[in-house]
């Protein structure tokens, strides 16, 4: 066989494999995804981005379309934390451990951490409504589920914003050293610290 020809061929069939497993992987991602994750993911941009009432309607569309959608309940939990409805936040994030603790897998590490981050997520509000026992309770739990899920922003996120962000064991042992002390000599909310509490999303 002509060496140039069968160079040619193996070019050819390297380039083919490319575009079919470029074209495969593109389809799967826009076509064959679990029903409200593109819901899901708009709606995360959006929030991301600080446009609550926008991310909202597309963590309501997800769950039209997909009802117990953990990341769009995890998502309108985040909108209504971040936007001071600590009650529905509440509401939301009962209804997400109730359903992770009923359906989640033991091989699910995805399951896993969006469940501590729902604690974690809940022990910030409870926190920042002055329920510290209770926060303390759900940020333990957070920790027990899955203590790298709430670990607290990557080196990337440390250079760029803040070096010494606020995390939930952070926290945790601040509020067990506190609730030791008397009454009287507790000091459990500092405001400029507390605002750098970050709220998590596996």
């Amino acid at each position: 066989m002509n060496p140039r020809v069968l160079r040619r061929f193996i070019i050819l069939l390297f380039v083919a494999t490319l575009v079919v497993a470029t074209v495969t992987v593109f389809y799967d991602s826009v076509f064959v995804r679990p029903l409200g994750d593109y819901e899901t993911e708009r709606g995360d941009n959006l929030l991301s981005g600080g446009d609550y009432e926008g991310a909202l309607s597309y963590f309501d569309e997800a769950l039209a379309i997909a009802p117990k959608h953990r990341g769009a309940m995890m998502g309108r939990a985040l909108v209504f934390i971040a936007t001071g409805r600590y009650a529905e936040a509440i509401a939301e994030l009962d209804a997400l451990i109730a359903y992770l603790n009923e359906t989640l897998a033991p091989d699910d590490p995805t399951g896993r951490g969006a469940l501590a981050a729902a604690y974690a997520n809940r022990g910030i509000v409870e926190d920042r409504e002055a329920r510290y026992r209770t926060a303390l309770a759900d940020y333990i739990k957070a920790l027990q589920i899955d203590d790298e899920a709430v670990a607290g922003p990557g080196i990337v996120h440390k250079i760029l914003y803040d070096p010494r962000p606020s995390t939930v064991r952070a926290r945790a042992r601040y509020l067990y050293e506190q609730l030791k002390l008397p009454e009287a000599k507790r000091v459990l909310r500092v405001p400029e610290l507390d605002a750098k509490q970050r709220m998590y999303k596996p």
